[in-house]
């Protein structure tokens, strides 16, 4: 079912007047001043104003400097939607430039916006939530994630959230989980990401892939994907037409099938022919993927029978312009033609 658009604009029965705004580096002290005032209309009205100048990431560095980080985590248990969202969305602009990032990182900006996750306001959750995406783009943002126990919510929000913020949430989660992911699998996660490999929306089945495949680059990660049967619902996936989607299904089962049971369970699920058909397309970009996964599988006994069928198709690839893909195909071969 298709879900409404997250809408930016504000309530009806607010006054959108900007107040009037000097240019130059007099304008930013005064409005961190209106910011802490006790007027409702004042908060609103400078925090329009400052939404406009962050754009410049000269401002951004001079609003750092000047200690705006310290008013805005304050406004953001503001008890009035509209404070709160463009509290939000001054602090999301911030993060789309490297100096902002890093300040909202050093100034606890993570922690501070843990209380937004069940804001009533969509787009002050969706704000929320982009600003948790950009930030874990960086180790120290992601370790800022982790360190703040966001992954156990946000496995969870995955289950509710708007489809528009779910995309967020797995974005996130795709960049911490690379670091650790005890919390994750503890929270369910792979039942939940199983769960959205098969969701309407294809960016959310791709990035889904993606998170799984972060999680099946550790050991215990290996390990949960297999027990919670998700081979068989990935390689459903390498029919899929966008390209993303087969690239993060076939990543994550290269992984998976580094374990014994990942290759049984691929077996079972018969993935030869699929993984095949990807090999042979020449423009596929998880052919560099489909080839690993199935040099993997070619070390069980009835894997190199049956691949040694198909060996031509492996030894068009040595003809492939990505050097990645040659290397790739060499070893494959080499491990088929291997006799005990």
């Amino acid at each position: 079912m298709a879900q409404p658009r997250i809408s930016a604009y504000l309530p009806p029965d607010i006054d959108p007047t900007k107040a009037a705004l000097a240019f130059g580096r007099r304008a930013l002290p005064k409005l961190n001043e209106e910011l802490q005032s006790p007027e409702l209309l004042t908060q609103q009205q400078a925090l329009m104003a400052l939404c406009d100048l962050v754009h410049d990431p000269e401002k951004v560095y001079q609003a750092i400097a000047l200690g705006f980080l310290d008013s805005l985590k304050a406004l953001l248990v503001h008890q009035d939607q509209t404070v709160r969202q463009k509290t939000t969305e001054v602090l999301s602009i911030m993060a789309l430039h490297s100096i902002g990032r890093e300040g909202l990182i050093r100034n606890g900006v993570i922690s501070a916006l843990t209380g937004l996750l069940d804001d009533p306001v969509d787009i002050c959750r969706k704000n929320t939530h982009q600003i948790f995406d950009m930030l874990a783009k960086l180790p120290e943002g992601a370790g800022g994630v982790l360190q703040a126990g966001l992954i156990p919510p946000l496995v969870l929000k995955l289950k509710t959230e708007l489809d528009e913020i779910q995309e967020l949430i797995l974005g996130t989660l795709s960049n911490c989980l690379r670091v650790e992911v005890s919390e994750a699998l503890a929270a369910g996660a792979v039942a939940v990401l199983k769960e959205k490999l098969s969701h309407p929306s294809t960016a959310i089945r791709s990035k889904a892939a993606w998170v799984l495949l972060e999680i099946s680059s550790h050991a215990e990660g290996k390990i949960a994907v297999c027990e919670e049967e998700v081979i068989p619902v990935l390689l459903s996936l390498l029919e899929e037409a966008q390209p993303e989607v087969q690239v993060n299904s076939t990543g994550a089962l290269m992984f998976a099938l580094v374990t014994p049971q990942g290759r049984s369970s691929a077996m079972g699920a018969a993935a030869i022919p699929p993984l095949l058909t990807l090999v042979a397309e020449e423009t596929s970009k998880a052919r560099l993927n489909a080839i690993k996964a199935l040099t993997l599988l070619a070390e069980l006994p009835e894997g190199r029978q049956t691949l040694l069928e198909h060996r031509d198709t492996f030894q068009r690839c040595l003809d492939d312009p990505s050097e990645a893909v040659q290397r790739a195909a060499e070893i494959a071969i080499t491990v088929i033609d291997w006799k005990p």
